[in-house]
C-alpha cells in the first residue's frame, strides 16, 4: 500500500483528536438556545464525529441537489480522509494540520476507540522515514504546514515513542522542517523519552481520557490513571520549571495539553472540572480538550446512547472560566446532578444568581469583578481599567467604543452609580 492510502486508512478516524485550538471557540457569556450547535458555536476541539458524518455526507446531497459534488467542498473532504484539518496552532497562527497516525494497530483494548486491538479492520503502519518523507512531499505541495503525530501502541510504550521521536527529529535533521508539531506522548513511555520530545516539538500531549482512575476503568481497563497517563504530564511541568529550554527547538519549552471523553462511562461534570482545575493551576496545561463521546461499530460501547454537544460546548465555556476569569468550582452553577445546566452558559448563570440585585460598577471594580460580568473578558477587562484612566464611563455607548458586548452586560452592571438602560433579550 502507498503512503497516500495508508493515510486515507488512518484520516478516516483522525476527526475524534483534537484539531488544536479553534479560532471560534465559545466565549463565556455568550448567548446559546436549546437547540442543535449551529457552526458558530463550535467547540473548540475541532470537527466533531458528528460534524464528520455531515461532511462525508454533503457529497449526496450534492448529487441530489446540484446533479454533482461541488469540487470546493470535495476537495476539503478529501483533505480530510487524509487526516488534514484547518487549525490555528499556539499563538494565533493558522495552521492545515497533519493528524495522522505512526500506526493504526493497536496493542491496547479502550472501549470506545475505533483503534482498540480487537477491533476487525484494516491497519496501516509507517516507518519514521517514510511518515517523515510523505509529510515533507505534502508541506512541499503547500498542502499542510503543521504536523499532528500520534500512533497506536505496539510493542509497548517505549518503543513506540522511540519511533514518534524518530520521525520528529528526521523531519527536523534531514528534512530541515521548522514547522509547528504537536507530538503525542505514549502510556508507559519514560522521563528521558518526555525530554526528548520537548525538545522537538512545540506541543506534547497525552489523552488521560477520563478524570479519575475509577472512570478510566470503565473506559480503557488497560491503562494505569496515575503511573501511565498523569505522570508524563508532571514530568513535562517539573522540566519546564527545573531546566532551561536551551535544547528546546525554539528555545522555549512546548505547551501541554491532554483530552477527555464525555459521556461514555457515567462521569459527571464535577468529576471533569475538577481533574481540569488541577491540571490548569497546577500543572499548567495550556488547556484540556473535550470529545463528546460517539459510538464506534465493533466496540464494547458501540450500543452506548452518544453525548450531547452541548455538554461539551458547556464545559469548554466552563474550563476558560476557571483558566481565565478567575472562577472557582464553587462559583459553578452545577445542578444537583453534579451536571452544568446545559441551556445556559455557566457565566451567566452565575451572574443571573449574583449580579442581577448587585450590579458591578465598572468605574470602580477592580480586574476580578469586571472579569465576572457576561460579555467582558480579559482584554475587555483591562480595556476598562485603561479607559478609566482617562475619565467615567457613563454610557452604553461608551462601552461600545471600547468593543464590549453591551448586550450581555448591561443587566450586570452600574455606570456612574446608574444601570443603563438596555432593550430586555429574549430568551
Amino acid at each position: 500500500m502507498d503512503a497516500m492510502g495508508k493515510l486515507a486508512l488512518v484520516g478516516d478516524q483522525m476527526g475524534l483528536e483534537p484539531a488544536e485550538d479553534g479560532d471560534n471557540r465559545p466565549r463565556p457569556g455568550s448567548p446559546a438556545t436549546w437547540t442543535a450547535p449551529s457552526p458558530r458555536e463550535r467547540a473548540p476541539c475541532g470537527h466533531s464525529p458528528a460534524e464528520l458524518r455531515q461532511a462525508y455526507d454533503a457529497d449526496v446531497t450534492e448529487v441530489l441537489t446540484k446533479g454533482a459534488p461541488d469540487p470546493a467542498a470535495s476537495l476539503e473532504r478529501k483533505k480530510h480522509s487524509l487526516g488534514v484539518y484547518n487549525a490555528v496552532a499556539p499563538g494565533g497562527r493558522q495552521a492545515a494540520l497533519l493528524k495522522t497516525l505512526l500506526t493504526s494497530a493497536c496493542e491496547r483494548d479502550c472501549f470506545y476507540c475505533p483503534f482498540r486491538a480487537r477491533r476487525n479492520f484494516r491497519r496501516a503502519t509507517f516507518k519514521p522515514e517514510e511518515m517523515a518523507t510523505v509529510f515533507t512531499q505534502m508541506h512541499q505541495a503547500g498542502t499542510v504546514t503543521g504536523l499532528f503525530l500520534s500512533s497506536g501502541i505496539a510493542e509497548g510504550g517505549v518503543r513506540t515513542q522511540d519511533r514518534l521521536i524518530d520521525t520528529v527529529d528526521v523531519l527536523r535533521t534531514k528534512k530541515a522542517f521548522d514547522g509547528y508539531v504537536h507530538l503525542k506522548l505514549m502510556p508507559g513511555l519514560e522521563r528521558d523519552q518526555v525530554l526528548r520530545s520537548m525538545e522537538l516539538a512545540d506541543r506534547v500531549s497525552i489523552n488521560l481520557e477520563a478524570p479519575n482512575t475509577a472512570r478510566l476503568q470503565k473506559l480503557a481497563p488497560h491503562k494505569v490513571f496515575l503511573e501511565e497517563l498523569l505522570q508524563p504530564l508532571k514530568w513535562v511541568d517539573e522540566i519546564r520549571r527545573t531546566q532551561l529550554p536551551r535544547a528546546a527547538y525554539r528555545g522555549r519549552w512546548p505547551s501541554l495539553v491532554t483530552q477527555m471523553v464525555v459521556g461514555a462511562v457515567g462521569e459527571d461534570d464535577v468529576e471533569i472540572l475538577t481533574t481540569t482545575q488541577y491540571l490548569t493551576r497546577q500543572l499548567s496545561l495550556a488547556r484540556v480538550y473535550f470529545s463528546a463521546f460517539s459510538p464506534v461499530a465493533d466496540t464494547p460501547l458501540e450500543n452506548h446512547a452518544p453525548e450531547n454537544p452541548w455538554r461539551e460546548h458547556r464545559l469548554y465555556q466552563a474550563s476558560f472560566l476557571l483558566r481565565d476569569y478567575g472562577f472557582d468550582l464553587e462559583d459553578l452553577p452545577f445542578t444537583r446532578a453534579g451536571r452544568l445546566p446545559l441551556e445556559q452558559d455557566p457565566k451567566l448563570g452565575w451572574a443571573n444568581e449574583n449580579l442581577r440585585e448587585q450590579p458591578v460598577e465598572l468605574n470602580r471594580a477592580d480586574r476580578h469583578s469586571l472579569l465576572r460580568v457576561p460579555g467582558i473578558g480579559p482584554k475587555g477587562a483591562d480595556t476598562i481599567l485603561l479607559a478609566r484612566r482617562k475619565g467615567q464611563l457613563r454610557e452604553l455607548a461608551d462601552l461600545q467604543r471600547l468593543g464590549i458586548s453591551t448586550g450581555r452586560a448591561a443587566p450586570f452592571i452600574l455606570l456612574d452609580g446608574r444601570q443603563p438602560q438596555h432593550q430586555l433579550r429574549l430568551f
